[in-house]
């Protein structure tokens, strides 16, 4: 059980992401350290992609689960830089052996584990899984470039 001070630290790492509902998919850092992040999203009926995917039939998009896990996996690596986490973002590079298990529905709640496979500063490599009630529902390696917010246009 996480304390006070925890809580805070892990609250701190999520706000560093540049992301803002409706984009922001990560709900709540529920582990961190130097090599793994745990996160959780609750996917609630009146999330806004469900207006349109499907009417009458609720699914969570394939792309915004792999979105998710990106977030988790920069949250990470914000983690790993330290102090000059505050001026950098990361900028995903390549998705590769992705899978999806299950359908994520309206109710469930999306717990995202995502572990450094390796980087080499700009550029990072994590496998990512999330799971719904310890069911994997999507997989997936992820790259990224980390960039120094006033190299953006």
């Amino acid at each position: 059980m996480a304390n006070d001070q925890e809580r805070a630290e892990l609250a701190r790492f999520l706000g560093l992401l540049p992301h803002r509902y409706p984009f922001l998919l990560v709900d709540r850092v529920l582990d961190l350290d130097d090599a793994r992040a745990r996160t959780l999203k609750n996917v609630t009926v009146n999330e806004p992609f469900f207006t349109g995917h499907f009417p009458g039939y609720p699914v969570m998009p394939g792309v915004l689960i792999i979105e998710a896990l990106a977030q988790s996996a920069a949250i990470l690596a914000l983690r790993q830089i330290g102090d000059a986490a505050g001026s950098r973002l990361f900028m995903l590079t390549g998705i590769d052996k992705v899978r999806f298990r299950r359908r994520v529905v309206p109710g469930d709640q999306l717990e995202m584990e995502v572990n450094l496979l390796k980087h080499h500063r700009p550029l990072w490599k994590m496998r990512g899984e999330a799971r719904v009630a310890g069911e994997l529902a999507a997989e997936a390696e992820l790259s990224a470039m980390e960039v120094a917010e006033e190299n953006l246009p």
